[in-house]
């Protein structure tokens, strides 16, 4: 277009040549208008897939985390039943203890009445303390001895 323009008459010349770099300008426009466009759906497109892979990532992150946070869980539950089971057989065993000592207690007191029961009846001079293994009223039976079985009255 631009040969057969300069060919032509001086006239028709200048103006078909103004028009003609008027459309070279638009074309040049239109071009660069085009590439940033190809390149700015080149780029969303890169843009995209790398959050797809992105996104994947986290998601498989995510599902790793996820399981580990149900085994940290299961765990937890599982450790706390073997707690409350100690708790709950700690409570048995005291119970039991309780029980034990309420017993010994009963015993003790029956083998303390026993023990004053037999004193009074045979009149013995001294008893054995059940408690502490020494005999008592020893004294008074010794003292006894040094007066020749006499009682102050």
């Amino acid at each position: 277009m631009d040969l057969e323009a300069r060919s032509l008459q001086p006239n028709v010349k200048a103006v078909l040549l103004a028009k003609l770099r008027e459309y070279k300008s638009d074309l040049n426009n239109l071009k660069s208008e085009h590439k940033r466009l190809a390149s700015a759906n080149s780029n969303q497109a890169a843009r995209d897939d790398l959050l797809e892979s992105g996104m994947a990532d986290v998601m498989s992150v995510s599902a790793n985390q996820r399981g580990r946070l149900m085994m940290s869980t299961e765990r937890l539950n599982e450790s706390s039943d073997r707690i409350k089971e100690s708790r709950r057989t700690m409570l048995e065993t005291e119970e039991l203890g309780v029980s034990i000592l309420q017993d010994l207690h009963q015993q003790r007191q029956s083998l303390l009445h026993a023990n004053d029961t037999v004193f009074l009846l045979l009149k013995v001079p001294y008893r054995l303390h059940l408690l502490t293994g020494k005999f008592e009223g020893k004294d008074e039976r010794k003292r006894l001895m040094r007066k020749g079985g006499r009682k102050n009255k």
